[in-house]
């Protein structure tokens, strides 16, 4: 019977858990369904919070994104448009260009007409010329000049030496020239092909 009572009179062991955990758990005390009785636990006010934010910033993002969509798509009108105008404006600028042109060409066939006719040379030539200078007046209207190189000191922005004669050491010079050169409103369009001499000092 001493056995028994001793049995039943053992002493009761407590166990405490010291681990971190365990004491924060401890401190906070059992964990509260949420007013939804779900069992997921309620969302904290700076987790809501950040994902608002996250929310107003794609929107915002979105926004700046169609923004550039709409700027890119202006933006390539524009340069269509410019492109068109700058293509119509070199179109218009050649027409009165074309004008001149077409009176020299009528003047050109006018003289090739004549030429299968037994007509007389002198005559003939006479008006290739007049056609010639009415061809150079419109080009002279558009800035084109030719370049007077003849006797002139050799530059080699205007002049093209094709040959070059004399053994001298002086300064060379245009001797010959074999095809004239020209310049539009200042710029050489095609310098001058001439024979360059060099006088002897």
């Amino acid at each position: 019977m001493t056995d028994d009572r001793d049995r039943d009179e053992a002493p009761v062991i407590k166990v405490t858990d010291k681990r971190r955990f365990a004491k924060l758990a401890e401190a906070e005390g059992p964990e509260r369904p949420s007013a939804s009785g779900s069992d997921e636990p309620a969302r904290s006010e700076p987790a809501a919070a950040a994902t608002d934010e996250l929310t107003e910033a794609r929107a915002k993002a979105d926004e700046y994104l169609q923004h550039l969509q709409r700027l890119q798509a202006e933006f390539d009108n524009y340069r269509k448009r410019v492109i068109r105008e700058q293509t119509s404006t070199l179109e218009l600028a050649a027409e009165p260009v074309m004008r001149r042109l077409l009176e020299v060409l009528d003047e050109f066939e006018l003289a090739l007409l004549h030429a299968h006719e037994d007509v007389d040379r002198d005559r003939f030539l006479k008006g290739i010329e007049l056609v010639y200078a009415k061809l150079m007046d419109a080009l002279k209207a558009e800035g084109l000049q030719r370049i007077d190189a003849e006797g002139t000191p050799f530059d080699p922005n205007l002049h093209e030496a094709l040959m070059q004669t004399g053994e001298g050491t002086g300064e060379p010079h245009v001797a010959e020239v074999f095809r004239p050169g020209y310049t539009l409103k200042g710029r050489v369009l095609r310098p001058a092909g001439v024979r360059v001499e060099k006088d002897v000092s």
